[in-house]
């Protein structure tokens, strides 16, 4: 074996193992990220939280701009405006959630006594298929009296939506005081974005880049908003035909719920269904209220979202499903609301770099 070959033989070599090394490294960095985004959520969380509503609302800012106003007293005016629109949504939501909410227990407790008769049926069927696969000469198995069931806890969604009160104002006033910074900061981000970076091809792609997350974010959320107050009125018109209760109520809870992609709707599903079976007795009234809030949906995702969003937003659907499983795991009910403004902001970014070509290829349709 000549010297030459060995030598080839020993940099094929050397190549594969400095490549799987590279890859192991690259794994690590993932998992070490990930680790680091789940221990570290209340840090992490407000951040993403304003830096989504900065992309919101930073187009108000420089509209103020144009008309003279300084920027600290623009972000001051923006910041106290959206403080006075929760404000005024937490008063007017606030007891009659916290009423909803009390319910629940006892909501999902008539729908597991209404669902009894059916659990028990089902048992008889298995006891039955159990009896005869035993050999014939055996005695009959004895089984235990079934204990009382116990009542159904409340999901574990409905524990991370609505959570404490105090988390809430506090995470609240959190992004708020980030979102103020943010606004009132200008575009100093940006600027001292571009002058770090060495080249004048990367700083203009990272303008490029902010301008089109900007843009693309804000259209999804003013979109989203605009297609779920729609939903969430044919949703409320179709309770109160129904006769549930407090039907303006499910209309809201439609509007905020809808932001979070098929989990939100699940749990709309759920909610419904055991608010149906706490309140009506025929089956057939209990499945009409759930079955009608699923067709609106259908309805809604497949011809009204579509000419909505347009080509604007066009994300791969398993993965946009992965990812919001993926966030809701990592950060609950804020991971699953940011994930798609996520993929988008990724998938922008994939566009531009040459380096991440393939996650732009898998994030898009």
């Amino acid at each position: 074996m000549t010297p030459g070959f060995l030598h080839w033989g020993e940099q094929a070599h050397m190549t594969s193992w400095e490549r799987a090394r590279t890859v192991g490294i690259i794994m690590l960095a993932i998992l070490a990220g990930i680790g680091t985004l789940y221990v570290g959520h209340a840090f992490f969380i407000p951040i993403a939280l304003a830096l989504l509503l900065n992309a919101l609302l930073r187009p108000l800012v420089r509209g103020l701009e144009r008309l003279h106003i300084s920027t600290v007293f623009g972000a001051t005016l923006v910041s106290l405006g959206l403080l006075g629109v929760l404000v005024v949504g937490g008063f007017a939501l606030a007891n009659p959630v916290r009423a909803w909410v009390s319910q629940l227990p006892a909501s999902f407790e008539a729908a597991g006594r209404k669902l009894a008769p059916a659990r028990q049926s089902l048992e008889q069927v298995t006891h039955a298929t159990q009896a005869l696969g035993e050999p014939s000469g055996a005695p009959p198995a004895t089984s235990a009296p079934p204990a009382a069931p116990a009542p159904p806890a409340v999901p574990p969604f409905l524990v991370q939506l609505f959570g404490t009160t105090t988390a809430l104002v506090a995470g609240l006033a959190e992004v708020l005081l980030l979102l103020y910074l943010l606004l009132a900061s200008g575009d100093l981000f940006l600027r001292k974005l571009v002058e770090v970076l060495p080249m004048f091809r990367d700083k203009r792609t990272a303008v490029t880049v902010t301008e089109q997350v900007q843009q693309a974010v804000t259209q999804y959320i003013v979109s989203t908003l605009m297609i779920n107050i729609g939903q969430g009125a044919v949703v409320g018109l179709a309770m109160w035909g129904l006769g549930m209760h407090a039907p303006w109520l499910w209309g809201g809870l439609t509007v905020l719920l809808e932001f979070i992609p098929y989990l939100g709707a699940t749990g709309m599903l759920i909610l419904l269904s055991a608010a149906a079976f706490s309140q009506f007795d025929s089956l057939g009234h209990i499945l009409l209220v759930p079955g009608a809030y699923l067709v609106i949906a259908a309805l809604q995702n497949n011809l009204v979202s579509p000419f909505v969003y347009g080509q604007r937003l066009k994300l791969n659907p398993v993965a946009v499903l992965v990812g919001v499983l993926f966030w809701w795991l990592l950060w609950g009910v804020a991971g699953a609301f940011l994930a798609v403004p996520f993929f988008a902001t990724l998938k922008i970014l994939a566009d531009h770099v040459e380096s991440l070509t393939p996650i732009a290829t898998f994030l898009g349709e």
